[in-house]
């Protein structure tokens, strides 16, 4: 697992688990809906990342049921059984400092849907900061696409003139989509309103 992958994953397992303990089954189940682009997450590469977060202390397992694993979800101890896996005070606090990253990373692509589904415990300014990021990102992503379009035009065939044509449409219209938010982070404070209608654009957010 890439560095980068892998900080999305710390950041969303971290971020699950302080909402409730899960068993590893559930956990992967959960992470699975929400990073998307790593849906096809394995056991493989999910329990070494939460053996590196019990060594430095992030979360903690309970005992295993010794009734045996779930849905054939191996134990992260080798052992057969339901390994409940929780938040430990120091998983907290990292936790809270990842949600205070708004750098570059946090706009990116694979990062930012991760980020933007903990927004309700982030502190509002960092969540404009990311959102102005990705702003910025994607009119970049437009513009680049433009003009290669206008420099290459004659030179390229109907398809990949409308893959090209298709993401440009989508990068606009995740703009619109976040001034959206952005505007209602300046009047409220809160991303609740947009939100409700438009969370299902993140999901289909070019990539």
């Amino acid at each position: 697992m890439s560095k980068k992958r892998g900080g999305v994953l710390e950041l969303a397992v971290l971020g699950l688990l302080q909402e409730s303990p899960l068993h590893g089954y559930e956990l992967r189940k959960r992470l699975n809906t929400l990073l998307g682009s790593l849906r096809a997450l394995s056991y493989g590469s999910l329990y070494p990342a939460l053996r590196d977060m019990q060594a430095n202390g992030w979360i903690a397992e309970d005992l295993p049921d010794p009734d045996g694993a779930v849905d054939g979800a191996p134990a992260l101890t080798g052992k057969r059984g339901k390994v409940v896996y929780k938040l430990t005070a120091e998983g907290k606090e990292r936790f809270a400092d990842l949600l205070s990253e708004a750098g570059p990373a946090a706009w990116e692509d694979e990062n930012f849907g991760v980020h933007f589904a903990f927004f309700g415990q982030t502190d509002a300014e960092v969540r404009m900061r990311i959102l102005e990021g990705r702003r910025s990102r994607l009119e970049e992503r437009a513009y680049g696409v433009r003009a290669s379009m206008a420099r290459t035009r004659e030179r390229l065939d109907s398809y990949t003139e409308e893959l090209a044509r298709h993401g440009l449409e989508s990068a606009e219209r995740e703009v619109r989509w976040i001034e959206e938010l952005i505007a209602s982070e300046r009047t409220n404070g809160t991303t609740t309103s947009p939100l409700n209608n438009t969370v299902s654009k993140t999901e289909g957010a070019d990539a």
